[in-house]
């Protein structure tokens, strides 16, 4: 099985959203359409960047480490970039 980490950003909102599933596709869906939960409340969510995991541990230590503050703070620098919106994806 596959985990991927991923990055959700909100550009109405300007909120990014860290974590990671073994089915993108659907839990993109939950976010998006589903549920009551915090990313409701920022909708809508586009996914600006994934990391691909074959163990679900690697997925949740790297998914820890993106939440960390500093990396926080480089994942917005990177948004608030001139040449963001010309991108399809950000490198962390």
């Amino acid at each position: 099985m596959t985990y991927t980490v991923y990055v959700l950003y909100s550009e109405e909102y300007q909120k990014i959203y860290i974590g990671y599933t073994s089915n993108l596709i659907e839990r993109f869906k939950s976010h998006q359409f589903l549920g009551k939960d915090w990313t409701a409340r920022y909708r809508p969510w586009c996914v600006i960047y994934c990391e691909y995991f074959s163990e679900k541990s690697d997925a949740q230590k790297r998914e820890t480490q993106l939440k960390q503050y500093r990396n926080r703070l480089k994942i917005y620098a990177q948004i608030n970039h001139e040449s963001f919106r010309d991108r399809i994806y950000i490198t962390i």
